[in-house]
């Protein structure tokens, strides 16, 4: 019968009458979109708006649905049994037990209450639960995880406690096991008691995937010895047990035996009477499960013999060479019969061909069934070629503790793609629908964001439930319909709150998957590969833009190293300029023509029966074939086909140019030329994969739900069956994880360039020397003379902005003078020592040894006590009997001999780290076997490099154990730095195998971040702030208040205007999201398991000082990965505002009273401090208007500002989403005294990239303020040891001298030729970026950058001839520049700029003729 749960029906057009057999592939259950009717608006009838219902919970089912009162009691005794559970699967087997025991007991009648754990958060559903508890007799609780609600079970249950009969707690966290008890048996000192039993829960720690698997294996024991055992309370113990069992068991049958047996030894009111009741029938806890098969398999080989001898499968399952794909199943959804989504996924695989390996496990580890029968025992092949996971768990540990190296061994061995897929846990089908966040917060933590951490990908979600009558319903024309009645006739039982497949997701999961495993099986000669670049913003010179990477040599070397796999590539070029020429230029164009080389033309007809969502499209930009990429007539797909690879360039948002458009708070869909693109890569050259080259496309980011996406959100639509395989920078994990989870991307990781000093130049490398010759002759009659040189030649080098200096030539004492030097020597060290990556990166060509010093240098100058490593700044510091701490403030102050001992340390630091890797590298500067040589090198004292080069400095006293195990880690971190696995993990992801997992973000942080070549992902998001990341967070937040209180005149801020960024709280494991807490006085408090959702407030007198209100503006990255912690943000802030506190010690309080006053609302409201773009949009625009030159006036960009970013997340009302609150947003931002953001790692600063200056509202928050007083702008700089905080002004003066105005770093750029000229532009662009949303930037900078690249007429010719699309670019910045008043020049500079303009224009003109 199971079979039939999920067999497709054809729909009448009047009403649904019968159903159709499998081979009918025309409706689905479900399915959301139908395929006859009303074929020509598919999506549009999708567009669900979210509305705020029910309590705004994300949960709005009701216990009652789960209640059971007996209807005639003939004057039996009434047992009441109250349970809260995880997951609903229970709820139809436990209703049906309570309604047989109810129709045949003759001593009791049963009552029974179900409560799913989230539905705890709602007020009154939580009153009802306490509630039912008061007359209770037996509570039952499984699988209670989540901290928050496992308190609120606690608290309610435990009042109780005494009274009830029994409280039985099946795998849970400690606090809740604790309330375990029945009869003498109980568990209130689990982890402390000396018994035996206690001892197993206290040797595995009561919440680990271990936990569970022992608890399974004493299942099967314990019965039977304590059978023999006299006391009661080895028979209580022993019914606990065997509760277990029957729990576990979960089938009707089981169940009933089960309330029989508890009720009968514990219900006071049954004693003496009989209760007879059956062992439990038990199932094996690991197996194999097919519907048609007529038991379970405990062995691959017997099921795979029942398999060959089927007499139901079509033809192609028949053939020895059908795809295999292996399923993962949670053994509960068998055994409690709530397994339709399971059969509907299995019977969707046959239907397309593909044979399946079901199975399942009854613990939290999966791991070893997936070895034990998706691994051939004697070959060690997989017998599967892709895997889906429908459990949505990590692979070992489920929701409790995870043990991922387990998991990725498991799933190395099997060597398969690893996909996780969804089942909905605590909304409904229609609650999902519904919302624009998609998944429940609490859903994404457990279930995307912990799988991940395996390498699992493609988050879809396969089945849903309906809460009200358990009635399974489809989709069709925007209603909803009951599935016929002669479908409940074939249901063995009622289907009550039971799981239902969501068919059109369930296609869309099994064709992915099937996909995924036909890589296995294709040869290279005959698969199809489909490269996309990008191309930020539009224009030919920015074609193949990507983070880092020079785009056209990694696409020439992974193109050439796929030649010699055995790909096909005809055709292919002979070199990677020759490359960027086939793209780039139309050779049929007779004149001048801004088109790229046209690959194919689709006609609208064609294009809009390959789109099925395409009239989804025409309500943001008309019929097509529209204005962009089209030529009037046909869309356009741009690119080049070499034999079996096709590379083309996605087409951009589309609206970038229109000012009118980018100040929609909701961001357009796709445009009909970028889903033409999609629909030409998937359905005309019929890719098997695209590969996405480089950080980032606009994919991901187009509009529809965070995480968890229907069918009517575009990236699902647009990505459509094709595997993708992603290229990202190893440093930007955040939006990595976006693409995993919006695009179903495999995101392999690749390095960012070597990173050098700054090093100094032109004045400053003079002011080097005049303070040298200063240290050395100070104490003769020369030191004013000095002096005066050192402060004439910092004016010009334009030192006087950042340094407070004296007049030339003024009397200074000697004492002053050492300060005026010491100043100016910290701030040229200061740019000196900043790293900065010099060029891009190519795809597999890893940094020689050599290149990576700059990088060992900055691992070796952190201290990581949980490793027991010291710092070699603070070995180096001891050995002169300081702290390196001190010698760091005195440096920072200008204390000449720290700002000397200092620049001693960092010498000495780079001697000895280059010392050590010279011997660890041949003569060609590779790396060779570093283990070997460290062997031989840390055998002897004498000759370690390190000490012999330290011994001719002052240093030669320093610690040798201390510097010993720094240095075995600083030479695992350079075989990490210098191994090369990009290459490797393509070809991998290519030939559909598993790329092992590892983290994002910053390998000066985190070394294991390296080698690339990684699945990246992000980390667990209910993780941070950890303890480390909260004490950064307090220095950085009281130099902060400090700094602002001496700009301020000794005033604390009241607020502080910040932004939450995705990558950087990944990077610093919450860093910026701790600086949030300290600032209004609050901590996090972790729970048993390590995990974040809850935070307590800091007394004022702990605090020292007044709480500080802040205006917290999240990026839309930071809202997708951290909703969670955006939960925890707005319910501290809304608990500090409701502290009774004096409000000059909470301006939290004080501006919430103020602010719900006016706007007529209660405090808790008043005090939304939370903001974000709408859900599915990003960023606000600014970034686009500046790049595009498409805005007006700096109002209108703070009006795109207030437009996109007002959206405020409500910890009162979570489901509802994202709610547009302007007014308070702009009141918040209107008190604002300081804006301030967080710089992190030294390869990305504030002219690297465009989103910084987006998210500034500096000069928005001078005209929302009543007293129009501009706020001061400050910038955290954690890049290094010593972390500053400095007003925005220096930041942007620190970033133009150390990367625009330096030839180390312009060279290095143009070292990468086409690619290195757009670099140069873009840092240029996004100069004026933060003129336009700060005004924080000197003339000067424009002044020297014209000088630089303009003026000097050798570089002008190099600029103008390697690209000479992104060099009229340039030209049109500065003449921008200085239009909008940000620059002041000279009438000469400006006509010599028009001039060159018109040049190179005739000169593009020229190229393309």
């Amino acid at each position: 019968m199971a079979s039939l749960v999920s067999s497709p029906f054809t729909l009448p057009t009047t009403k649904v009458d019968n159903l159709s057999s499998i081979s009918q592939k025309h409706y689905f259950l479900h399915s959301f979109l139908p395929k006859k009717a009303n074929q020509n608006s598919p999506k549009s009838q999708l567009r669900v708006k979210c509305a705020a219902i029910g309590n705004g919970l994300f949960t709005q089912t009701t216990q009652e649905v789960r209640r059971i009162i007996p209807e005639n009691l003939n004057g039996l005794p009434t047992v009441k049994i109250v349970y809260v559970v995880l997951e609903a699967q229970y709820q139809s087997s436990l209703s049906e037990a309570i309604r047989t025991l109810n129709s045949t007991s003759k001593v009791a009648s049963f009552e029974v209450v179900g409560y799913l754990v989230e539905e705890l958060r709602d007020k009154n559903a939580y009153e009802s639960f306490c509630k039912d508890l008061e007359d209770a007799n037996i509570f039952i609780g499984s699988l209670i995880f989540v901290e928050e609600l496992a308190l609120k079970v606690k608290a309610a249950v435990e009042k109780e406690r005494d009274r009830l009969d029994a409280v039985l707690v099946f795998p849970s966290m400690p606090e809740v096991m604790r309330l375990n008890k029945l009869g003498s048996f109980s568990m209130s000192q689990l982890g402390q008691s000396k018994s035996p039993f206690f001892q197993l829960f206290k040797r595995k720690k009561p919440s680990s995937a271990g936990f569970a698997d022992s608890m399974l294996k004493l299942v099967r024991t314990l019965p039977k010895v304590l059978k023999y055992l006299p006391s009661d309370k080895a028979q209580d113990a022993r019914l606990y047990i065997l509760s277990l069992q029957f729990w576990l068991g979960g089938s009707p049958d089981n169940l009933v035996n089960f309330v029989k047996m508890i009720s009968g030894s514990y219900i006071p009111a049954l004693k003496g009477t009989k209760m007879e009741y059956s062992d439990p029938v038990l199932f094996l806890d690991t197996g194999i499960w097919h519907p048609l098969a007529p038991q379970m398999y405990d062995d691959v080989k017997e099921y795979l013999n029942w398999y060959e001898t089927r007499r139901d499968t079509n033809e192609q399952l028949k053939n020895p060479d059908a795809p295999v794909v292996g399923l993962i199943l949670q053994r509960s959804h068998i055994v409690t019969g709530d397994e339709s989504h399971y059969v509907a996924v299995i019977m969707e695989l046959e239907a397309r061909g593909a044979k399946v390996i079901p199975i399942f496990a009854g613990g939290l580890d999966f791991s070893g069934p997936v070895e034990r029968y998706l691994v051939d025992p004697i070959t060690k092949k997989p017998f599967v070629n892709s895997v889906v996971s429908l459990t949505g768990f990590a692979l070992v540990g489920g929701p409790a503790r995870q043990n991922h190296p387990r998991a990725i061994e498991a799933l190395m061995k099997l060597n398969v793609p690893y996909i996780v897929a969804l089942p909905l846990v605590f909304q409904t089908t229609e609650e999902w629908l519904n919302s624009t966040l998609g998944l429940h917060p609490i859903q994404v933590a457990l279930q995307v964001a912990l799988p991940e951490l395996d390498g699992g990908m493609e988050p879809i979600v396969f089945s849903g439930r309906d809460p009200r009558t358990g009635k399974v319903m489809y989709y069709c024309e925007s209603k909803w319909y009951n599935f016929p009645e002669q479908y409940y006739a074939l249901q063995s039982h009622n289907c009550l709150g039971k799981s239902h497949a969501l068919h059109k997701r369930v296609e869309q999961l099994c064709t992915r998957a099937i996909r995924w495993g036909n890589l296995t099986r294709k040869t290279k000669a005959e698969k199809k590969v489909a490269i996309t670049v990008f191309s930020f913003p539009p224009d030919k010179g920015n074609v193949g833009t990507a983070a880092y990477l020079n785009v056209f040599a990694s696409i020439f070397s992974v193109l050439k190293d796929l030649e010699r796999d055995g790909y096909n590539l005809e055709g292919l070029p002979e070199s990677s300029e020759a490359l960027i020429e086939d793209i780039l230029h139309d050779k049929e164009a007779q004149f001048s023509s801004p088109n790229l080389n046209i690959a194919y033309k689709m006609g609208v007809r064609e294009y809009q029966s390959l789109t099925p969502y395409a009239n989804a499209l025409e309500e943001n930009w008309g019929k097509p074939p529209g204005n962009l990429n089209s030529d009037g007539e046909n869309l356009l797909v741009y690119g080049k086909q070499y034999g079996n690879v096709f590379i083309g360039v996605q087409p951009t948002f589309g609206y970038e140019g229109d000012p009118m458009r980018l100040l929609f708070s909701k961001s357009a869909s796709p445009h009909h030329g970028f889903a033409a693109y999609y629909s030409f890569v998937e359905k005309i050259f019929k890719a098997d994969a695209v590969l996405h080259f480089g950080t980032h496309g606009s994919l991901e980011f187009m509009p529809g739900k965070q995480v968890g996406m229907s069918d009517a959100c575009f990236p699902d639509s647009l990505i459509g069956n094709i595997p993708n395989v992603y290229y990202y920078a190893a440093n930007n994990p955040s939006e990595a994880t976006i693409a995993k989870r919006r695009s179903y991307a495999n995101t392999i990781s690749y390095l960012t360039p070597p990173a050098e000093n700054a090093g100094l130049y032109k004045g400053l490398k003079q002011l080097g020397e005049l303070i040298s010759s200063y240290q050395s002759l100070k104490d003769t009659g020369r030191g004013q003379q000095i002096v005066s040189s050192i402060i004439s030649t910092a004016k010009q080098c334009n030192l006087d902005k950042d340094v407070d200096l004296p007049d030339e030539g003024s009397e200074i004492s000697a004492k002053e003078r050492d300060l005026v030097v010491g100043k100016v020597y910290s701030k040229i060290m200061e740019i000196e020592s900043r790293l900065l990556p010099c060029g891009l990166h190519v795809i597999g060509e890893p940094p020689s040894a050599m290149e990576a010093v700059a990088t060992l240098v900055n691992i070796a100058a952190l201290d990581r006590p949980e490793e027991g490593i010291i710092s070699l700044p603070s070995i180096l510091a001891e050995t002169v009997g300081r702290e390196i701490e001190d010698i760091y403030r005195g440096s920072d102050k200008g204390t000449l001999k720290d700002v000397e001992l200092l620049r001693q340390i960092t010498l000495a630091s780079r001697g000895a780290i280059s010392s050590f890797v010279e011997k660890t590298t041949n003569k060609k500067g590779q790396v060779v076997d570093v283990a070997d040589k460290l062997t031989s090198i840390l055998g002897f004292g004498v000759n370690e490099p390190w000490v012999q080069y330290l011994s001719n400095t002052k240093f030669y006293r320093a610690d040798r154990e201390k510097l010993r195990v720094l240095f075995n880690f600083l030479g695992e971190c350079l075989k990490l730095v210098v191994a090369d696995n990009e290459l490797g993990s393509l070809k991998q992801a290519l030939e559909g195998k598993y790329v092992e997992p590892g983290p994002g973000g910053d390998p000066i942080r985190n070394p294991k971040v390296l080698p690339t070549g990684k699945n990246i992902h992000a980390l667990d998001p209910q993780a941070i702030p950890t303890t480390a990341a909260l004490q950064s967070a307090k220095v950085v937040v009281d130099r902060l208040l400090e700094r602002q209180k001496a700009d301020n005149g000794g005033n604390y801020p009241e607020t502080v205007a910040l932004v939450l960024w995705g990558t950087d709280n990944i990077k610093t494991y919450g860093e910026s999201l701790a600086q949030v807490m300290w600032m209004i006085g609050v901590r996090p408090v972790a729970d048993s398991l390590g995990r974040v959702n809850r935070v307590e407030t800091v007394s004022l007198e702990e605090l020292g000082r007044p709480r500080v209100d802040v205006v917290v503006n999240c990026s839309g990255v930071f809202r997708d990965l951290f909703i969670n912690q955006m939960n925890l943000l707005d319910r501290a802030v809304k608990m500090v505002a409701e502290l009774n506190e004096p409000e000059e010690m909470n301006f939290v309080r004080k501006h919430a009273l103020e602010q719900a006053k006016e706007l007529g609302v209660d405090v808790r409201e008043a005090a939304t401090r939370i903001f974000s773009n709408a859900s599915g949009s990003y960023s606000s625009n600014i970034n686009l208007a500046v790049e595009n030159s498409s805005w007006n006036d700096e109002k209108q960009l703070q009006d795109m500002y207030l437009s996109r970013k007002s959206f405020a997340f409500d910890s009162d009302a979570p489901g509802v989403g994202m709610l547009e609150k302007r007014k308070v947003f702009e009141m918040a931002l209107s008190t604002a005294e300081a804006t301030f953001q967080n710089l992190d790692s030294s390869e990305i600063s504030l002219t690297d990239v465009s989103h910084y200056f987006d998210s500034d509202p500096t000069n928005l928050v001078q005209n929302l303020r009543k007293d129009g007083k501009k706020p001061n702008a400050y910038i955290a700089d954690t890049t290094t040891a010593n972390a500053q905080v400095r007003t925005l002004s220096e930041t942007v003066r620190l970033d133009a001298r150390t990367k625009l105005l330096n030839p180390k770093w312009y060279e290095g750029m143009l070292s990468s030729g086409y690619e290195g000229v757009r670099e140069i532009e873009k840092r240029l662009t996004n100069t004026v970026g933060w003129s336009a949303t700060s005004g924080q930037v000197d003339n000067w900078v424009y002044e020297e950058a014209n000088t630089t690249f303009i003026k000097d007429e050798e570089m002008l010719n190099r600029l103008m001839n390697t690209n000479p699309n992104s060099f009229r670019k340039l030209l049109q910045t500065f003449l921008e520049a200085n239009g909008r008043g940000y620059w002041e020049t000279s009438e000469e500079n400006i006509e010599m700029l028009k001039q060159l303009y018109s040049e190179v224009e005739d000169k593009i003109e020229g190229i393309d003729r």
